[in-house]
């Protein structure tokens, strides 16, 4: 063999030792990105929880937080607590169907126009501040009819709604169309074979994107400083009267000249963080879990 044919054969070599290289370098640049990723995490959860310890008793799970109160006055958030219940849960039954409802329509019926056209929308209100929606949500509801709990409700469930409707989209996307055929093949209807047997496989993506959408809008403060925030200082659940909440709360705590209220804020904010972890680890469990389900399907 001729020392051309040996370069020829070497050269190979050579493009092959730099692409295995520049895999390498790639993989550990994205595990050190990850790594970075995980240790802001750790450093936020540590940095709340050390402020926030201190506060974390009964109290702030059974008294409420009072207005103007001094610095040896025990208060809690309780009532952010209930507040927040109630507006978080009105937003989720208000955004809920409504996304779902158009993630069918754009993934069974719609044609490509359409789909594309409602996709493009979804994408452009997610990207909308949440300030905006707020302000929105106040010119609509709130002038002349004071705020409330249910404006507040509206202004979340506006900001929950793309992010249900667009995980359920994708979610649809993922089941077989060989199940599709096999329902049409036997005589069924387009909305019957949509809901008998296209919607039941999607359940365990819908609650996933439940459960990511509800940990996004639970910690919203912008929105509920224009629709939600002069509460009063008890315990109230009437949604149409404004509910103090936990972001609200530690907006205002934290503008206190009291160290007291400084804790409490820090304590809010663990549970907080602790919420949406949880949720964010149940999402990931579920999605999962549905994974694994559809895939056995195929």
């Amino acid at each position: 063999m001729s020392a051309a044919d040996l370069s020829l054969l070497q050269r190979p070599n050579d493009r092959l030792r730099r692409r295995r290289a520049m895999n390498r370098g790639m993989e550990l640049l994205a595990l050190l990105a990850a790594a970075l990723a995980v240790f802001i995490l750790g450093v936020v959860v540590w940095s709340v929880a050390q402020r926030g310890a201190s506060a974390l008793n009964l109290d702030l799970f059974t008294k409420a937080q009072q207005a103007f109160a001094g610095p040896n006055v025990k208060q809690g958030l309780a009532n952010a607590f209930a507040g927040t219940l109630v507006i978080v849960g009105l937003a989720t039954a208000l955004a809920l169907p409504v996304g779902i409802l158009i993630a069918i329509y754009v993934n069974e019926f719609a044609p490509p126009r359409v789909k594309y056209f409602v996709g493009l929308t979804l994408d452009v209100l997610f990207g909308v501040p949440a300030i905006v929606i707020g302000f929105f949500v106040y010119g609509l509801l709130v002038v002349g009819h004071g705020q409330s709990a249910f404006a507040g409700a509206f202004a979340l469930g506006v900001i929950m709604l793309p992010l249900v409707a667009r995980s359920t989209i994708e979610v649809l996307a993922l089941v077989p169309n060989s199940l599709r055929e096999a329902a049409l093949g036997v005589g069924a209807p387009r909305w019957r074979m949509t809901l008998g047997v296209v919607l039941p496989q999607t359940v365990g993506g819908i609650v996933t994107g439940t459960t990511l959408a509800v940990a996004r809008i639970a910690g919203e403060t912008a929105p509920l400083l224009v629709t939600c925030s002069l509460a009063g200082n008890g315990i109230a659940w009437n949604p149409s009267h404004a509910l103090q909440t936990i972001p609200v709360a530690i907006f205002e705590a934290t503008e206190s000249p009291y160290a007291s209220d400084h804790a409490l804020a820090w304590a809010g904010a663990l549970v907080l963080v602790l919420f949406i972890l949880f949720a964010s680890l149940t999402a990931r469990w579920v999605a999962t879990r549905n994974r694994r389900k559809l895939a056995r399907s195929r």
